[in-house]
């Protein structure tokens, strides 16, 4: 018998009267020690003994990672050597003899012949005396029912096992470690059946240990770190109570999930912060969000270069950061050029998305309809991208920059994930050229597979086939009968020929036709790089390109050419794009086709502007030499539509002006805004305002109550998409404001949240673009007093006036400031008693005043013609004469 005490620290117990005991300084050195005297029920395969796991749990929960006294009484020399002895907690309290007292172990039969030393004899005694109290007791083995548990070896069907308990947290305890991020689990389903199995530990890899090839018996080596994983585990989990959340199963067939420590949680983040495993892919969908706090504690230790990081080097972070841009092209749904604040363009790819294969039958015929997703939200838009990296050129590819996207705070390679529209690439481990939300975007793609979205569907697309009708003269000659009888006809510029000749597509026409704009003519670009470009020609075409390429636009068709060109007006966000070439000194006005299409006056005011701005080809323009010249059509200070064959006396004041109806409000007023230079100003101003708000360092509400009068920026509920505005009346209570968008004249009330200030000097309406919605009245019209018949009138106002560009007269303004006008459609008034206030009139919906101003008096011809049309209402009994002539008695 050995005298004298040891100190070790408990691994593990491998049944009631069996425990591994190891070095304090050193867990590689290990001894089994069994208790003394005493035998305890068996843990087997083949089936438990009764009481079995309740005798051995009992020492476990008692021993297992203390620091003990033990002290070896006797050994067998038979077989393995085993040393038999007892164990002191540090409370003094002996093991076997509280294992005894409990009754999960028993005297052995041959106890007294182990050892006949008087210290054996005196221990012995002891135990017989806590014996025969266990059994009068009837406590543990010696319970007349109980201790029998149903413990499986075999996982039958794991996948239904996962469906099952997915989501329940399972009760378990960690009965071996195989390597750092596999374990032996007994997991406790309930109080009598439990289940042992193989469990891998969900969001990592860990390096493998020493292990021998079942197929040859060759012992491998184990990975780097992979005993220090191993241990790093075993000796805070080895048969540790732990909870396991079952997620899936891995191709193996075995069970992956999560791993947490009652107090202490996720064994995951402490490996990755040691530096003993890497994240794993795979099991990303299955982890979630969860997945992206073991992304950061595998950071840690990529920064401190620990563990099997040790040689690791950072990648490259982009020093520039995020950047704004606009879209200018979508090459297809994973491939976008933008063009930065300097007008530099470049191409990008989507981090870690893939536009629908072109080699799958399956998903090729989703590639147009993921571009036109990309380029019906993205295109002409202002975008943030952060560049995660470069793929190097390969054979067939050029250099490629790999970058996040976002747009509306919103990454638009998820967007296309969600949507069905862009599959995940699967990146090698080490690839640093991911998107930073890789789990999400995984996440993404497998609910856009659960649910059939986009290409993960079983419907295929209808794929649209456009009809190219200028292949030939005779093929356009047809179409132009339909096309020309249509107003603004919506299409999309498919591509940018010239800066005035365009491929466009008409969708709901599936046609495709080569536009070319009427009454201007643009210099010509070079075709190829032999050819030579007129001057300004390249300018001009890089105006076009950047203003309407894929752009959604409208189109009126005036005729054809003897090429099967379409000619006519292309207008991009309402407004005549030759007109813009003109302003931009890009083009010049061809009289001929101008006159022809109505347009004259509007494409000679705006060439004027250039040319006194000295832009474009006109740099150089020198007035005197047209001195001698007859002045162009309406360039004449009545500022007149002479195409309109306008005829009104010279009494009546003429000032044309080119204008929108933005808004018609409830009692009839208009507001209108003036195209010109206010136009394109406004339009500068809302693109900056629009741009400043995108920016989260810019989303700070008001700082106090708004008041009455106050200028501020509002968010417009119809789209969400911000715009300056004036407070009309306040509601403190609800807190919530009445404002009037002072650029559209249009008004909603929304709550203070929705709020900016407008103290930016750049956006001010005082200082730098005052707001451009007029207040304005139908000249010579008074609306009816009866609310049926006056909502019918503002109804057929707002309708007449909706999306169309008008010729308004300035008769008067009142001293409110309030122009009284006379509009007129350039494409339809053909004379100057064709407007909409006669209109108006003519179907009932308003008369006129029965006493007239001085400047309606002036205005007779018209005058007169407004009451023939007011008689033929009142014949037709139409709207407020429907019950004849209420004025008569007056």
């Amino acid at each position: 018998m050995s005298s004298g005490l040891l100190e070790a620290k408990v691994k593990s117990v491998l049944s009631g009267d069996t425990v591994v005991l190891h070095n304090v300084n050193n867990p590689k050195q290990e001894r089994t020690l069994s208790l003394a005297f005493v035998s305890a029920p068996r843990i087997r395969r083949e089936g438990d003994e009764p009481f079995a796991f309740e005798s051995r749990d009992f020492l476990r929960r008692l021993l297992v990672g203390k620091v003990v006294h033990f002290k070896v009484l006797y050994k067998i020399p038979t077989g393995l050597n085993r040393e038999y002895g007892i164990i002191t907690l540090p409370n003094k309290t002996q093991i076997p003899e509280l294992a005894v007292a409990e009754g999960y172990v028993k005297l052995r039969d041959d106890a007294g012949r182990k050892d006949d030393s008087e210290e054996a004899a005196i221990i012995l005694e002891k135990l017989q005396m806590v014996e025969a109290r266990a059994k009068a007791d009837s406590k543990g083995l010696w319970a007349e029912t109980g201790g029998k548990i149903e413990n499986s070896y075999e996982l039958p069907d794991p996948k239904a096992f996962v469906e099952e308990w997915k989501g329940k947290p399972i009760d378990a305890i960690v009965e071996k470690v195989l390597s750092g991020d596999r374990l032996i689990v007994r997991l406790i389903l309930s109080p009598t059946k439990h289940m042992q199995t193989m469990l891998l530990i969900a969001g990592i890899r860990a390096p493998s240990t020493k292990r021998t090839n079942p197929s040859d018996g060759k012992e491998q080596p184990a990975e780097p770190f992979g005993e220090e994983a191993h241990q790093f585990v075993e000796t805070r989990l080895l048969q540790r109570n732990i909870v396991v959340n079952v997620l899936g199963v891995s191709p193996a067939g075995q069970l992956v999930g999560n791993v947490k420590h009652p107090i202490n949680g996720s064994i995951a983040p402490y490996l990755l912060k040691a530096g003993f495993a890497k994240c794993t892919d795979h099991h990303s969908t299955l982890l979630g969000a969860d997945m992206s706090a073991l992304r950061q504690a595998e950071k840690e230790a990529k920064d401190k270069r620990q563990g099997v990081f040790q040689g690791h080097v950072a990648a490259k972070v982009s020093a520039a950061g995020e950047t704004e841009a606009v879209v200018s092209r979508v090459q297809s749904a994973d491939t976008l050029f933008i063009r930065n604040k300097a007008g530099g363009e470049k191409r990008i790819n989507l981090s870690s998305v893939r536009q629908p294969k072109p080699s799958d039958p399956k998903q090729s015929p989703w590639g147009a309809e993921a571009k036109e997703f990309l380029r019906k939200r993205l295109i002409g838009k202002h975008v943030k991208f952060t560049i995660d990296g470069k793929r190097a050129a390969t054979e067939g590819y050029d250099e490629r920059e790999m970058a996040t996207v976002t747009f509306n705070n919103k990454n638009v390679g998820l967007l296309l994930v969600e949507n069905g529209f862009a599959s995940v690439i699967r990146h090698r481990q080490e690839d640093p050229d991911r998107s930073p939300i890789y789990d999400d975007l995984l996440l993404a793609e497998q609910q856009a597979q659960a649910e059939g979205k986009g290409m993960w569907g079983s419907k295929t697309p209808v794929t649209k086939a456009f009809v190219d009708y200028s292949e030939s003269l005779e093929k356009a000659k047809r179409q132009l009968s339909l096309l020309s009888r249509q107003r603004r006809v919506p299409a999309i510029v498919d591509f940018v020929k010239s800066g005035s000749r365009f491929t466009v597509l008409v969708p709901r026409e599936n046609a495709k036709l080569t536009f070319v704009l009427s009454g201007i003519r643009a210099p010509k670009s070079a075709r190829n790089p032999t050819d030579k470009a007129e001057p300004f020609g390249q300018e001009a075409h890089d105006f076009a390109n950047k203003r309407t390429l894929q752009r959604d636009v409208e189109i009126d068709v005036e005729d054809c050419d003897k090429n099967g060109g379409f000619i006519g007006t292309l207008y991009v966000n309402r407004e005549n794009f030759a007109k813009a070439l003109l302003e931009e000194g890009l083009a010049s006005v061809h009289a001929y086709s101008a006159e022809k299409s109505g347009n004259a006056n509007e494409l000679f005011a705006a060439e004027q502007r250039a040319k006194e701005g000295r832009k474009g080809m006109w740099h150089d323009y020198d007035p005197s030499a047209e001195e001698g010249d007859d002045a162009a059509p309406g360039s004449a200070d009545t500022n007149g539509h002479g195409t309109n064959g306008d005829a009104a006396p010279t009494e009546r004041r003429k000032d044309y002006r080119d204008v929108i109806i933005t808004h018609v409000d409830a009692t009839g007023r208009l507001k209108l805004q003036q195209i010109g230079t206010g136009t394109a100003a406004l339009t500068e101003l809302m693109n900056s305002f629009r741009s400043f708000h995108i920016n989260p360092s810019n989303s700070a509400g008001l700082p106090n109550p708004p008041k009455a009068g106050d200028y501020v920026a509002a968010r417009f509920t119809a789209d969400d998409e911000w715009y300056r505005a004036r407070i009309r009346r306040n509601d403190r209570e609800a807190k919530r404001a009445e404002v009037v968008y002072i650029d559209y004249g249009n008004s909603e009330t929304i709550p203070w949240s929705r709020l900016r200030p407008l103290s930016q000097p750049q956006f001010s309406p005082q200082s730098k673009l005052k707001a451009q919605a007029m207040d304005a009245s139908l000249a010579f019209c008074q609306l009816p007093g009866n609310p049926e018949y006056l909502a019918d009138a503002v109804d057929f106002i707002a309708r007449e006036t909706e999306g169309r560009q008008l010729v308004a007269n300035v008769d008067a303004v009142e001293k409110d400031g309030t122009l009284c006008v006379t509009l007129f459609d350039p494409n339809e008034s053909k004379t100057g008693e064709q407007s909409l206030n006669a209109d108006v009139v003519g179907e009932g919906l308003a008369m006129v005043p029965r006493k007239l101003k001085a400047w309606e008096r002036a205005a007779g011809v018209v005058v007169e013609g407004l009451r023939k049309k007011e008689e033929e209402a009142k014949r037709e009994r139409r709207g407020m004469w429907e019950y004849g002539d209420l004025t008569e008695d007056e």
